[in-house]
């Protein structure tokens, strides 16, 4: 019999692609029964995607059910001891006539035993965040709150006089003014908290809201970006706080009294932050991970720390591997910690005994876990889980079995098949250290070699080994290349010394650890040699520029929000604090890409996001000037092209975006590496 034809799958089509729903996050009711993560979906007009909350059946029997639709969508769910359901959304209050379009983000609830949701509570700048105390429901809320603001019915006047008057300045007092996608200010986190409301108001009565209590009335800019947990009892509030430090600021953590709004700072060191706060299940302790601050030479390490919070006293824990670990998840008995961590191209989750640091890998698949719940009894986890073939469904894994494999869930949505495998490729660097990719190759590749793209990184502190929806290898391998991921010095989940080989030495390890890898990949008798590209974004664009300075070996180039010049990228970007610890001026002088423009002779695809602050499109436009002023053509055309994305920033979020990113990228490389000439998408012409 002939073989069976191969699934149908959607990356053939862009149109295809950016249609497959995409599941994010996840929680678990209070008594374990329910299951809840968002699920986002493209809009009626394709233009957009909208989000809404689906409920997970924890045993995996029933089907996945839809809570919530509407054209603005739901986030952030958190659950109230009851079993009700909170969340974030613009949506319009069914019981106002004249809704605003513009309205912020408004705090819902979704009774538990059904029935329509409604506002609970509302603030003139929305809410960023929500959490219920799991035992003593008390509620709290992250508000973006104006700074001169008593209260919310001032900074809703306030908002008013500013929008009236068409002013949207701000006027900074410290350092930062900017994070990776938008600007600080001019409001800031403020910490609201308010007792839980009832499923169901009394017929007659106005419906019930929730009266939030400022627990920060002047936090400065100490909120920005908070990361926060509250007690089971609802008592105290664990949270980042950013302070200042020399010329820029520094995460400490704070706890505050939910009855008075009295701080007091738990973790506060020079040369460290700390962050990923989570109150154990007795409120008498907090986990967090702590992260110690760079120095040109030294990288920064990892680990967890567990603090005593009416003593102080602490517990360091090792962070697996030394990697960066994720907010940990206490075991209900509060005896361990739950996290994941990178570990040689996969991220496992891991269970660290609190009193020995003893740590346990409980995931033996080559896959990565995120988001990991932890059952009230004690015996299950529950985690998102993706593979660079496996696109993001939620699994079951047992928490006290070591090396398992996971068991599915039955989601929204079955992931969809992969047009082709992925293999490792394996290596040894310059210096003997062992180096690995993964390889993704067409179904047909062993009979029809394919031409290769290397794929770089960002980071650079990271690793490939997740399912992405921005750098998905699989539109590639649709088409027929092999997609190279490789992860060379800098790289997390290798160890500690892995990193430092390229501290302060982005173009040397990094360098050569990914030509050694492209090497061995070369060598497959499923690969192409002949053909071939390289890809990169942010630190990976970097890469991509000092590739394009140091080798004609590719025949074409693709560079992302790359880094270009590092002595404008260093006081441009929104972190010059960090990565001023990290390079010195002669270290930057050593490894910026820009110096060698005059070696450059593959042709480049430039593509950069005006709105981009991680790095800032000076980088873009000033690589573009270089390579125009010294690469024209006989007839004065470059074999360059620069794709500008004005409302757009580090990443390309809006699904017409990312279709066009993959158009022009499959179309540059089709036109130097496959030899079929320049057509652009239409859209662009």
């Amino acid at each position: 019999m002939p073989d069976a034809p191969p699934p149908p799958h959607p990356f053939a089509d862009l149109d295809d692609f950016i249609a497959i729903p995409r599941l994010d996050g996840l929680v678990l009711s209070p008594d374990g029964t329910r299951l809840v993560t968002t699920v986002a979906e493209l809009d009626a007009a394709r233009t957009a995607y909208t989000t809404a909350l689906w409920e997970l059946d924890p045993t995996g029997e029933r089907p996945a059910r839809r809570l919530t639709t509407s054209i603005k969508g739901e986030s952030a769910p958190a659950f109230t001891p009851e079993g009700d359901l909170l969340f974030l959304s613009a949506r319009p209050d069914p019981a106002e006539t004249d809704a605003d379009e513009d309205r912020p983000a408004a705090l819902h609830l979704l009774p538990a035993g059904g029935g329509e949701g409604r506002i609970v509570a509302t603030r003139p700048g929305g809410f960023d965040a929500v959490l219920v105390a799991r035992e003593g429901g008390t509620v709290v809320a992250v508000s973006p709150t104006l700074p001169g603001s008593g209260d919310a019915a001032d900074d809703e006047a306030r908002r008013k006089e500013r929008a009236d008057r068409k002013v949207n300045a701000v006027l900074h007092d410290s350092y930062p003014v900017r994070y990776w996608d938008h600007d600080l200010g001019p409001a800031s986190g403020r910490i609201l908290a308010g007792d839980t409301v009832p499923s169901h108001p009394v017929p007659g009565d106005d419906p019930a809201r929730l009266d939030l209590r400022d627990l920060t009335p002047t936090p400065g800019r100490g909120l920005d970006e908070a990361e926060l947990d509250v007690s089971s009892d609802g008592r105290l509030v664990v949270t980042t706080w950013q302070v200042p430090d020399v010329g820029g600021r520094r995460l400490t953590l704070q706890v505050i009294d939910v009855a008075t709004g009295d701080r007091r700072p738990l973790f506060d060191e020079p040369d460290a932050e700390a962050f990923g706060p989570a109150v154990s299940p007795d409120g008498r302790r907090v986990a967090a991970v702590v992260e110690t601050l760079s120095t040109v030479e030294r990288p920064p390490t990892f680990h967890l720390v567990v603090i005593d919070l009416a003593t102080g006293g602490r517990t360091d824990l090792p962070s697996p591997g030394g990697a960066p670990p994720s907010t940990p998840t206490w075991t209900p008995d509060g005896t361990a910690v739950v996290v994941t961590a990178d570990e040689r191209g996969r991220e496992p989750v891991f269970r660290i005994d609190v009193a020995t640091g003893a740590t346990t890998r409980l995931t033996a698949d080559d896959a990565a876990y995120a988001d990991v719940c932890a059952s009230p009894d004690g015996t299950a986890l529950y985690a998102v889980r993706s593979a660079i073939d496996s696109a993001p469904a939620v699994v079951r894994l047992a928490a006290d079995r070591t090396d398992q494999h996971p068991t599915a869930l039955r989601g929204p949505t079955p992931p969809p098949p992969v047009p082709g495998t992925v293999t490792e490729v394996e290596a040894t660097a310059e210096d003997g250290t062992p180096l690995r990719a993964w390889l993704a190759l067409p179904a047909d590749a062993d009979t029809t070699p394919a031409p290769l793209f290397l794929w770089v990184h960002g980071g650079p502190l990271y690793s490939w080994n997740a399912w992405s929806w921005r750098w998905n290898p699989w539109l590639m391998v649709a088409r027929g290349y092999a997609v190279l991921l490789p992860d060379p010095a800098l790289s997390t989940g290798y160890g500690p010394a892995f990193v430092e080989r390229g501290w302060g030495a982005w173009g040397g390890p990094p360098y050569t650890d990914l030509m050694t890898l492209t090497d061995a990949a070369e060598a497959r008798d499923d690969v192409d040699a002949s053909r071939t590209a390289c890809m990169g974004g942010s630190f990976g664009g970097y890469m991509a520029n000092w590739i394009a300075g140091h080798t004609d070996r590719f025949d074409a180039i693709v560079t992302h929000a790359s880094l270009w010049a590092l002595d404008q990228f260093g006081p441009t970007t929104d972190a010059y604090h960090y990565w001023r610890r990290e390079l010195t001026p002669e270290m930057a002088a050593a490894n910026s890409p820009h110096l060698h423009v005059d070696a450059i002779t593959t042709p480049m695809l430039v593509i950069h996001g005006d709105k981009d602050y991680r790095v800032p499109v000076g980088d873009a436009l000033r690589l573009w000037a270089e390579l125009a002023e010294r690469h024209q053509g006989a007839d004065g055309v470059m074999p360059h092209r620069f794709l500008l994305f004005p409302d757009e920033n580090h990443w390309v979020l809006k699904p017409q975006h990312a279709r066009l990113w993959y158009q022009t990228v499959l179309a540059f490389t089709a036109w130097h590496v496959l030899g079929e000439g320049w057509e652009p998408p239409e859209l662009l012409t």
